[in-house]
């Protein structure tokens, strides 16, 4: 199968080029024509990585050998055995725990096969990978790609953008192969870095003199997608058992609820996507109004900083699929130049055929996280305002609680964190929750001085690095 250009179905390129170079000529992303169809039930009984193969072999990619290899990296899980956990909250509710890998977030779901993907369609060339994360992407592509001898990794991260502790873990690895830069602004500014880092011509350029090519970890790159799918498909499969269920997933960047949505097109047995936002709930007016707006709107700060965007790259895909490659390049084009656009009627009706929407703020976040019976991060408590008690759903929670406890600590105690580590233990101790060592020795390096840089710096430092 090839993969093509959102905004222009003519550009068409093999899966391994999309993996490489995911920058698409006209500035699209590149995805399926088409998604293949895939019988999860027939499946239902092989263990998460061989449910994952055959998915994987149904888009006829090739490579099965280099797949198979790439999903024994779900061996460094909790469970090496299988690297989600389903757990039942009643009858009727269910959450998908996504975040049992080595940076306890979702990202690591994708990251961690996506890394032996890129590193072996490298062997014979070197890469320069940039990222820009809201908070987990950061961690899992740094720790993917640890020590890795053809590939540079270089993450940016909004500085106060993240969680201390998603902060605390890329600068953990900020050494050899990987560079961490904290910028003065948002996710938004991060992103928009990256994506004209990826097209500028003369930059590749340069990159091309100091022996590089240039590739993307984030969700821009197909690579991601695929794995996201797998997740979504087999919960389904074991939770719905060939009934359908509703999918419950907090969103920012929209690439864990597309996965969801080609799970869905593929055959899964999901009947309702369901995206909860935070008090930036851009998605939520997409979906219920039909309209993505950016002017005189500014990005909030919340408790859930993952979700903390405004202009979610995947929402590409959906129109490509919805809409085809012409009026996605005419509504991404009006976004980026316009700050606006307002869909027909008949296209909000489409997107409405598989999507609900809404908002949870920060006040609703912690009553969710304190009412419920086991400790749930704030982006998964951006979900319960879902819960439809007639309903089976299956709520995607993306990151340990672990990585948030000054909100945890707000929520559940209505105080300030004074001492996050105290505070960590403390409540880890009321739950009989074990925390990872390798989190807890991260606090060692809280008095380090870590330097903000200005975007426009960006590129000058990256150079500035590779040539060391």
């Amino acid at each position: 199968m090839l993969l093509v250009e959102s905004r222009n179905a003519n550009n068409q390129v093999d899966f391994k080029e999309a993996i490489l170079h995911p920058n698409a000529k006209e500035g699209g992303l590149y995805t399926p024509l088409e998604l293949p169809q895939f019988d999860g039930l027939k499946y239902a009984d092989l263990n998460y990585k061989d449910f994952a193969l055959e998915l994987i072999k149904s888009f006829d990619f090739g490579s099965e050998e280099l797949f198979e290899k790439a999903l024994q990296s779900y061996e460094n899980f909790d469970d090496k055995f299988c690297p989600i956990f389903l757990r039942k909250i009643d009858d009727k509710l269910f959450i998908n725990e996504l975040y049992h890998g080595p940076t306890r977030a979702f990202k690591d779901m994708a990251l961690q096969p996506f890394g032996v993907l890129l590193r072996e369609f490298s062997k014979d060339k070197k890469i320069l990978i940039i990222c820009a994360t809201s908070g987990d992407t950061g961690p899992a592509t740094l720790k993917s790609f640890e020590n890795s001898k053809n590939i540079k990794v270089v993450c940016m991260y909004p500085q106060g953008g993240t969680s201390a502790i998603q902060a605390l873990q890329m600068r953990a690895l900020d050494r050899g192969n990987l560079k961490v830069f904290a910028i003065k602004g948002n996710f938004d500014d991060a992103q928009n870095t990256l994506k004209n880092l990826l097209i500028k011509a003369e930059f590749k350029e340069k990159l091309n003199q100091l022996g590089y090519e240039l590739s993307a970890a984030n969700s821009v790159n197909f690579g991601r997608i695929l794995f996201q799918i797998i997740y979504h498909y087999y919960a389904a499969v074991k939770i719905g058992k060939g009934e359908e269920i509703d999918i419950i997933i907090p969103s920012g960047n929209f690439g864990n609820a597309l996965g969801a949505y080609y799970a869905k097109k593929m055959g899964a047995n999901i009947a309702r996507i369901k995206i909860a936002s935070n008090a930036n709930n851009i998605l939520t007016e997409l979906f219920t109004k039909g309209e993505y707006d950016l002017r005189n709107k500014s990005l909030k700060k919340t408790i859930s900083p993952a979700m903390d965007i405004l202009v979610s790259s995947n929402i590409e895909r959906l129109f490509f699929d919805k809409f085809g490659d012409k009026r996605t390049k005419e509504l991404m084009l009006l976004l980026k130049n316009e700050k606006y656009f307002s869909l027909q009627k008949c296209e909000l009706k489409a997107l409405k055929e598989d999507f609900d929407a809404d908002f949870c703020d920060d006040d609703l976040c912690m009553s969710f996280i304190k009412q419920n019976k086991i400790l749930i991060d704030p982006h998964t408590a951006t979900c319960f305002k879902f819960q439809d008690k007639n309903r089976t759903s299956i709520i995607a929670s993306t990151a340990e609680w672990t990585k948030f406890t000054p909100s945890m600590v707000k929520a559940l105690y209505d105080r300030e964190c004074k001492d996050e580590k105290e505070d960590l233990l403390k409540i880890s101790k009321q739950y009989n929750f074990e925390v990872k060592k390798e989190l807890l020795a991260l606090f060692d390096l809280e008095n380090q001085v870590s330097r903000t840089y200005e975007m426009s710096e960006i590129e000058n430092k990256i150079l500035e690095w590779i040539k060391q």
